[in-house]
């Protein structure tokens, strides 16, 4: 059984490094982030809205199935509503309702049954592979505040996590695109915040990628274009995959153009 103690502490020190950025007084929410039409708002609006959809997942798997019609019959756009529609609500609410909501969550995937699988918008995750996909995506949308307000954070070891999922997600992000899935895996080799090097897959695999695991996680959650990026990819498929990575849930995403934060 995966010990999710250290996962949902580390999900819990992104989240609150994140709070305390945009819950400083001097942060303007009507700012406008890297997301084209979304600002500092919308971002906090997702993550509570994407966590709130999390707990339904968690707590009442059965309705689930209500949701993803939901998403089929809004299209791409459902979303950027789900984030528009928070947004509107006064900052202080909103906070309010982030904090509370990602708390819920939390307890409702300490307190999961072991083996429990939940559904989501891709594929059903384990309680451990929820946690992880909550840590990378309030990573990744506190990526676009942090650009938003021309700051620089440094990376911590919490992004192995995010380096282990986007690894995970190779075979999903080719199908996102009607690709067929390289048969053999590569070999994965980044390096980390404190210089040790995180590795996978087999070491005498033809395909490989190098690089720091902090461009790896820009990459995987698109906020990033790779050429922006120190990634060396040796062999096409692993070129191919920089090009369509994405380890969140929904249809592709339009990612950073190059040069972006150059």
């Amino acid at each position: 059984m995966v010990d999710l103690g250290p996962i949902l502490g580390d999900l819990a020190a992104e989240s609150q490094s994140l709070d305390e950025l945009v819950a400083a007084p001097d942060t303007d929410w009507s700012r406008p982030t890297p997301a084209k039409g979304w600002t500092i708002a919308h971002q906090i609006g997702h993550l509570a809205w994407t966590d709130a959809k999390a707990l339904i997942a968690v707590r009442t798997p059965g309705e689930f199935d209500r949701e993803v019609r939901q998403a089929l019959a809004a299209g791409d756009d459902y979303v950027a509503r789900g984030a528009e529609e928070e947004a509107r609500r006064p900052r202080e609410e909103l906070l309010a309702q982030w904090r509370t909501g990602r708390a819920e969550l939390a307890d409702a995937l300490a307190k999961a049954p072991e083996g429990a699988k939940f559904p989501w918008y891709g594929p059903p995750m384990s309680a451990a592979s929820m946690v992880t996909a909550r840590l990378m995506e309030t990573w990744a949308h506190a990526q676009d505040v942090v650009d938003a307000l021309g700051l620089t954070r440094e990376p911590t070891g919490r992004i192995r996590h995010i380096t282990r999922f986007g690894v995970r997600t190779r075979d999903f992000a080719f199908s996102l695109h009607s690709l067929a899935p390289p048969a053999e895996e590569f070999r994965v080799e980044l390096r980390s915040p404190e210089g040790e090097v995180w590795a996978f897959g087999p070491e005498d695999a033809a395909q490989r990628l190098t690089g720091s695991a902090l461009d790896f996680c820009l990459v995987v959650t698109q906020r990033r274009h790779p050429a922006d990026t120190d990634l060396v990819a040796v062999g096409e498929d692993v070129a191919k995959w920089l090009e369509i990575a994405q380890a969140f849930a929904g249809p592709p995403g339009g990612g950073r153009k190059a040069g972006q934060f150059a």
